[in-house]
C-alpha cells in the first residue's frame, strides 16, 4: 500500500504550519480543547498529569478515521470478492443474499440486514489463511476505487484525524483501533495510513483454525463470527485486551458510545470526541436516521457528559488525504 500520510502533509503546508500540531484543523473551540487536554495531561507541573504508561487513546475507524459511505468499505470488498470467487465457482451462490452480493446488488443485501451482512462476509472471507486473506486486501486496496469520490481507500482517510494520531503519539500516547470492522481486514493497512502497528488494532473477528497445510503451520479464517467489536463489546475488548481504562476516546457513531461512555467514567483527566458528520460538500451529511454510522444518543448526551462534539463542515479545512 502506498504511505500517502506525511508526505502529502509536509508537501502542501506553508512552513509556519509546521508547528502547529493539527493545521487541517480550523482554530475553534474544538481544536482548542483537544489541544488543552493533551497539554494538561503531559504537563509534570499540572494536577491533572498522566504518566506515559497510561496515556492510552482509542479510536473507532469506520466514519472515525476513514469514510464509512455509502456502506462500510470492507462489505465493498466482501461483495467484489465474491464476484470474483463465483466466477471460479458459481456453486458458492447457495442463498439469494449471495447471488445478490456477487451481482454488487447493495440494497438487496442491505435489506437483509445483519445476518446478510454476516453470510457475505463468511462466504468471501472464510476457507483461506490469515495471510492469503490479508495478501488479497492489500492488492484489492492498491487497485480498487470508491464508487463516488474515484479516490482509491487509503486516500479516504481523514487528514485531520491523521494528524490528531500524530500528535498523540509525539506526546507519548499510545493510540490503538478499535472497530467493528475486521480484525485481519484492518490490520492490512492500519499501520501504513494511520501508523498504527497491527498488535494495536481491536476488531470483530472470526472463529480460526490451526493445522498443518502442506507441511506448513497455518491459521485458516473459519466462517461463523467469534466476536463482534461492536457497541458494548467494545470496553468489553478494550478491557480484555489492554487491562487498562483509555483516558481518550474517539469516534462518530452511536456504535461508539460505551467505548465513550466507559473511557469518560473513570477517574482523573478524561475526553470523549464523536465526529458529527456535517460536511455534505466535501464528504457526506448524516447522523440520526442513517443506516451507516447513526449518530443520535451521542448527540443527545454526549454534551452533558463533556464529550467533544467535531462538526466536520466548521471544524475541518481540510477532508480526505487525498485530496486538498
Amino acid at each position: 500500500m502506498r504511505n500517502l500520510v506525511l508526505p502529502a502533509l509536509l508537501s502542501t503546508l506553508p512552513i509556519a504550519a509546521l508547528s502547529d500540531p493539527l493545521p487541517s484543523w480550523e482554530d475553534t473551540a474544538t481544536k482548542q480543547q483537544i489541544v488543552a487536554f493533551v497539554e494538561t495531561v503531559t504537563d509534570p507541573s499540572s494536577a491533572d498529569y498522566v504518566t506515559p504508561a497510561a496515556r492510552v487513546a482509542v479510536f473507532d475507524n469506520d466514519g472515525t478515521l476513514w469514510a464509512e459511505q455509502p456502506v462500510y468499505f470492507q462489505l465493498i470488498f466482501a461483495m467484489e470478492r465474491l464476484a470474483e470467487l463465483a466466477a471460479q465457482d458459481p456453486d458458492i451462490l447457495t442463498s439469494p443474499v449471495l447471488e445478490a452480493a456477487a451481482k454488487g446488488d447493495l440494497a438487496a443485501v442491505a435489506e437483509g440486514g445483519h445476518e446478510a451482512l454476516i453470510e457475505v462476509v463468511n462466504a468471501s472471507h472464510s476457507g483461506t489463511s490469515v495471510d492469503d486473506f490479508q495478501a488479497v486486501v492489500s492488492q484489492w486496496l492498491d487497485t480498487a476505487q470508491h464508487p463516488d469520490t474515484g479516490l482509491s481507500y487509503d486516500q479516504m482517510t481523514y487528514q485531520p484525524m491523521v494528524e490528531l494520531l500524530r500528535y498523540l503519539r509525539d506526546e507519548e500516547f499510545r493510540t490503538y483501533i478499535v472497530s467493528g470492522g475486521g480484525l485481519h481486514f484492518m490490520r492490512t493497512f492500519t499501520e501504513d495510513a494511520y501508523g498504527i502497528p497491527p498488535e494495536q488494532i481491536l476488531g470483530t473477528y472470526a472463529d480460526s483454525t490451526y493445522e498443518m497445510v502442506d507441511g506448513v503451520p497455518t491459521i485458516t479464517k473459519a466462517p461463523g463470527v467469534a466476536f463482534i467489536d461492536d457497541k458494548e463489546g467494545k470496553p468489553i475488548n478494550i478491557e480484555r485486551t489492554l487491562g487498562r481504562r483509555p483516558i481518550m476516546a474517539v469516534g462518530n457513531s452511536d456504535g461508539d458510545y460505551a467505548m465513550l461512555e466507559w473511557t469518560t467514567a473513570g477517574d482523573g483527566p478524561r475526553l470523549g470526541v464523536l465526529v458529527h458528520h456535517t460536511d455534505a460538500e466535501r464528504e457526506w451529511a448524516y447522523d440520526r436516521d442513517s443506516a451507516i454510522g447513526r449518530l443520535a444518543d451521542g448527540l443527545d448526551n454526549g454534551p452533558d457528559m463533556g464529550w467533544v462534539i467535531v462538526d466536520m463542515a466548521n471544524d475541518w479545512s481540510r477532508v480526505f488525504t487525498g485530496s486538498q
